[in-house]
């Protein structure tokens, strides 16, 4: 009885430490992206000074200064990239989640079945128990009634016996 309830109490420890370790990678990942998304807003920061940088003569814009904007770019690009890869990994934690409620929910939903099952069997025997004792109590009744008169006939006859002893005394007596 002990080590079956040790065993449910380290099971229901397991399920809450594999619960936090999977909230923890969530929040880990939920930060990675925060963190891209405020990379990708710098850059585009970036972007727009880059594109307002005029070095050339007459102010105009040179190689060097259109190339500088397009790099920038292509690194915004490439930090879209790892956002989407990093969402895709949210989207499979966050499906995860999804998929273990739906096993406790159907987990629970089967145990309350169980139960419900069991409350119902024990309910048809309790009722069956039931029958029976009253079957018997009637039974018992009528046994009792039987005694009952069985031994009212023996008090009779007793007395029919006694009372002819007696009176067969008192003619021996008065003879």
């Amino acid at each position: 009885m002990i080590k079956n309830f040790l065993f449910v109490c380290l099971m229901c420890l397991s399920f809450a430490v594999k619960a936090q370790v999977d909230t923890n990678s969530y929040q880990t990942q939920r930060f990675k992206i925060n963190a891209l998304l405020q990379e990708r807003s710098a850059r585009f920061g970036q972007y727009d000074q880059s594109l307002n940088q005029r070095t050339g003569i007459f102010g105009f814009q040179t190689k060097k200064d259109i190339k500088n904007s397009n790099e920038i770019l292509r690194q915004i690009v490439l930090n879209d990239n790892n956002i989407f890869k990093e969402l895709k990994v949210l989207l499979e934690y966050k499906d995860l989640q999804v998929q273990q409620v739906q096993s406790n929910a159907k987990a629970s939903s089967e145990r309350i079945s169980a139960y419900m099952a069991a409350i119902k069997k024990l309910q048809d025997q309790n009722e069956l128990l039931r029958k029976q004792l009253n079957a018997q109590e009637k039974e018992s009744g009528n046994t009792s009634f039987y005694v009952i008169l069985l031994l009212a006939g023996l008090l009779v006859a007793a007395g029919y016996i006694i009372y002819t002893k007696m009176a067969l005394l008192k003619k021996i007596r008065n003879a």
